[in-house]
């Protein structure tokens, strides 16, 4: 258990008590145990024995937490005499560590020593009532640790007994009187004097808003979350339970080197949204950054915020793939001198079949004399073998065509951006005094062969032109990208034609680039499907430019900033002004969960410098300025959710007579067809259980929920908050709306951008995330290359095997899901969580209607007449489907974004 001992439930007398302190005065060192107690407070009266004095105690019987059901015996008071007191007796179950490593076993040892020594971890329960002061029991320690700590099995249980007062709110004896339990859902930390003074609050499970607040409950409220958001200084410990904000100022490490500089991202320079204070210091080159941490030492995230250990033992696991599987190909890069590039397709293909030890010459007598990779070689060749992505799984060419190309951009990993082409040709919104003429160089000509007969404007009426545009996004970082070794871009267009069949198809792709100074004629390329083999070579290597700059936008923009980014602001806001008894807290606590350690780790290892998406993506040092790019120019929080993005983007149109009040203008969209459902499954459970508030005047005089909100918009998302569409926070349902928006975005949302990255990203030419070649032009040396061996010119401008092993092994890791996951429906405990019996039923028709979902798209995926997601090597789309078991699947929508 050491130090730092984690409750998850209790439960209390139904009227006497509605919290309970807790402190620790164990010594050793925090998180080294991590033990987590669950427990019961079960009440029970019971007669003075016959000529005993009235001062009398009853005794409990105690209840298993681990059983739903209670035997509850009723005593009748047999004497008149009334007691003074009576004793309350706690049951808490204490889930210790399945692993242990040397320091955990020390602090164990040392919580049993401090058992005995009396250095116990101490409750006592607070009453609603005052008189005039708070109610308070008995202190009660926690027994039995240093008896039950070399238990076997994972869980123990321990007792503390109480004494209160008759007046403290337990009914008098005169009646008969059930067993009362009530849960007390805990979910923290009990942590040692040493690192918290002050002792923690669980209030009960029964919600109050703050209006209603039990007047002995009022200062214990207001003090703890007064605690939750400290003061905004010094530096966080890993021990504190403190919610802040700060900008994005520890991405770069300029004290290791010059080019591991990064801007500061958030304030007026750089629009972002703001992340989770540390208050580490600054670099001793730069005063505005913060010293990193680097891994393996962690990154502070609030005590209650970090991975459990199911959790964390899942992760590590897949850290320890993405070392292995990259270990090898870093060694091949050292030695060789062509650097180890992919030179045929069966190379790729060896990576699931053969393993990189196999196949990529690593038996050799060098590397055999290595004893590392002898090591891993000898034991752990199975770790170095890549799982066959889904991509590859029902048609290993699929990724070869175009109806697949197409396809993805409606049912793959990122079926976002799609929009319909309104203006004919797309103009740019850039200065065109630095960035040359803002009209498509795309014309009428090049796609009219492609439109089944019609004309472009014909096409448009009848809403049949759609685009992939990423002009904008990219082209003001071309001339720096390109000016990176190794790496090759274009700021893309991409227009695709609506077929009868209900497909789309690509007839057109243009690749720009900047001009080489203000002024001059910016370079523009228009590729239309092959008619020959050069042309189907070129055509190819366009697309493979456009699912790169997909992948870049994908990965920067829609998954981390809309998903990660900009739900943190709200996950400190719910923290630090929504106590744990606010109904929206309950609301909204599942969907918040791991999502701060996981962003802590993406700083520390994914969006720094030099880190994982620098490495493995084409823009490199500038991913998180087109990210914070992407954020000043087009993000909005009123147009995040799923119907409103559907009309921004023009694939949809209002109509009140259709089920969702829309209508999709591409009716087989496998992610907005699935995605309406889950939209609106989210959205009638919110508004449910916003009809706790009747009235527009309650929503208002709510002054925790509109500090909430207050915070969030204005603090969180600092840079921002002066835009006039921010959502008036007035009544019932704009409250529902602005929820249902960010539950979406934490669950169905993530998932769907998240979960399919390495079923279809795990074959790199699918879409490659980084380009190292532009396209060959005639007379340029290296338009004989590509004439003489098209395919092999192809491989080299996709990443090389350490580049193209390294994305693999992370999106492999940030596919899977962990075995502690909770999914959308799902709550652990869900009668724990509110004793609020209305909403634990509204809960359950919740719940119900998502595994009704879950049918309707599996009935989809089996229905021939959706040709986007069901067909000859066509893949299902699973994204969105609710349920999963761990590991790479493919689908699952999880509660919150915690991976």
């Amino acid at each position: 258990m050491a130090a730092s001992r984690e409750i998850l439930s209790s439960s209390l007398s139904e009227r006497s008590s509605a919290s309970i302190l807790a402190s620790s005065a164990s010594r050793s060192l925090l998180g080294t145990g991590g033990g987590l107690l669950r427990g019961t407070l079960c009440v029970r009266h019971r007669p003075p024995p016959a000529g005993r004095s009235r001062r009398c105690r009853s005794s409990f019987s105690k209840t298993s937490p681990a059983k739903e059901t209670t035997r509850n015996p009723l005593v009748k008071v047999v004497t008149p005499l009334e007691p003074e007191e009576f004793q309350v007796r706690a049951a808490v179950t204490i889930r210790k560590k399945t692993k242990e490593d040397v320091k955990d076993a020390v602090a164990r040892h040392w919580d049993g020593l401090s058992d005995i020594i009396g250095w116990n971890v101490i409750l006592q329960i607070i009453s609603e009532e005052l008189d005039p002061k708070p109610k308070k029991s008995s202190e009660a320690a926690l027994k039995d640790w240093s008896e039950k700590m070399n238990a076997k099995g994972d869980r123990v249980i321990c007792t503390a007994h109480f004494i209160l007062d008759k007046n403290f709110g337990i009914p008098g004896p005169s009646r008969w009187l059930p067993l009362r339990r009530r849960p007390l859902p805990c979910n923290s930390w009990v942590q040692s004097t040493k690192d918290r003074r002050k002792r923690r609050v669980f209030f009960s499970n029964k919600p109050y808003l703050p209006a209603e607040t039990p007047p002995g409950l009022v200062q214990l409220r207001e003090e703890e979350l007064r605690e939750m958001r400290g003061d905004g200084t010094s530096v966080r410990k890993m021990s504190d339970r403190i919610y802040d904000y700060d900008v994005y100022n520890d991405l770069g490490n300029p004290d290791k080197a010059a080019e591991l500089a990064r801007p500061v991202l958030g304030g007026e320079k750089i629009p972002y949204p703001r992340r989770c204070r540390t208050g580490r210091p600054p670099t001793d080159a730069d005063l505005h950054s913060e010293s990193r941490v680097e891994k393996p030492h962690p990154v502070y995230v609030p005590r209650d915020e970090a991975f459990e250990e199911l959790k964390q033992g899942a992760f590590l696991a897949g850290r320890l793939r993405a070392v292995l599987h990259t270990l090898v190909p870093s060694i091949m890069a050292t030695i060789s001198a062509d650097k180890a590039d992919f030179s045929s397709f069966h190379d790729l293909e060896s990576l699931y079949k053969e393993g990189l030890i196999l196949k990529m010459g690593l038996q050799d007598h060098l590397l055999r004399k290595i004893p590392l990779v002898r090591q891993i070689q000898d034991s752990s060749e199975g770790l170095l073998r890549y799982d066959t992505p889904s991509i590859l799984s029902k048609d290993k060419f699929s990724w070869l065509r175009d109806d697949e190309f197409a396809r993805q951009m409606l049912a793959g990993v990122n079926p976002v951006n799609i929009e319909r082409v309104r203006t004919f040709p797309p103009v740019s919104t850039l200065d065109p005094a630095v960035y040359g003429q803002p009209e498509s160089a795309i014309r009428g000509e090049d796609i009219a062969g492609h439109l089944d007969g019609m004309t472009v404007q014909q096409a448009i009426d009848n809403n049949k032109l759609f685009m992939l545009d990423y002009h904008d996004a990219y082209l003001p970082f071309i001339g720096q990208i390109n000016a990176i070794e190794g790496r090759k871009a274009y700021a893309t267009r991409t227009i695709f034609f609506l077929t009868s069949f209900g497909t789309i198809k690509p007839v057109a792709i243009e690749l720009s680039l900047p001009p080489l100074s203000p002024g001059d004629a910016a370079s523009r390329r228009v590729l239309t499907p092959p008619v020959d083999a050069t042309s189907f070579w070129l055509w190819h290597l366009a697309k493979a430019h456009v699912n790169s700059n997909d992948a870049g936008v994908h990965q920067l923009v829609n998954h981390w900033l809309r998903t990660h980014a900009c739900v943190e602001p709200f996950v400190l806001a719910t923290h630090r002004r929504l106590s744990t008894m606010h109904p929206i807290f309950k609301l909204l606590n599942p969907h918040m969960r791991y999502t701060l350690e996981i962003n802590a780790l993406a700083r520390q290892n994914l969006i720094n410098a030099d880190g994982v998406i620098e490495s493995c993506f084409t823009p490199g040092p500038f991913c998180m300025e087109m990210s914070a790019a992407a954020y000043r120019e087009s993000w909005r929080f009123d147009l995040e959710g799923l119907p409103a993005d559907l009309l921004r983007r023009g694939v949809a149109v209002e109509d009140p007579t259709q089920p969702y009040g829309l209508k999709l203008l591409i009716e087989d969209y496998p992610y907005a067809n699935d995605g309406l459902l889950m939209w609106s499954s989210i959205q009638n459970w919110v508004r449910t259980y916003v009809d706790a508030y009747p009235s527009a005047d309650i929503v208002q005089s709510d002054s925790e929920l509109q500090l909430w909100y207050w915070e969030a918009v204005n603090v969180g998302h600092a840079d921002k908050r002066q835009a006039e569409w921010w959502p008036e926070l007035d009544n019932p349902a704009s409250l529902a709306s602005v929820l249902t928006t960010v539950i979406w975005l934490s669950s169905a949302q993530h998932a769907a951008l998240n979960f399919g990255q390495y079923p279809m990203g795990g074959y790199v030419p699918n879409r490659s995330p980084m380009m190292r070649r532009l396209l060959p032009e005639e007379g340029e040396p290296e338009y004989a290359e590509f004439m003489a061996n098209p395919h092999r010119l192809f491989l080299s401008a996709m990443p090389s095997l350490l580049q193209a092993t390294k994305f693999m092994a992370v999106v492999d890791t940030l596919s899977t899901h962990s075995p502690d996951e909770e999914y959308l429906g799902e709550r652990h405990h869900p009668s724990t969580w509110t004793s609020d019996a209305r909403m634990v039923e509204g809960f359950y028709r919740f719940s119900a209607e998502v595994r009704r979902i879950e049918k309707e798209i599996e009935r989809r995926n089996a229905d021939h007449k959706f040709r986007n997601r069901c067909g000859a090597g066509v893949l299902p789309y699973e994204l969105l489907i609710p349920s999963s078991p761990p590991g790479v699947t493919g689908r699952g929508v999880p509660n919150s974004i915690s991976i």
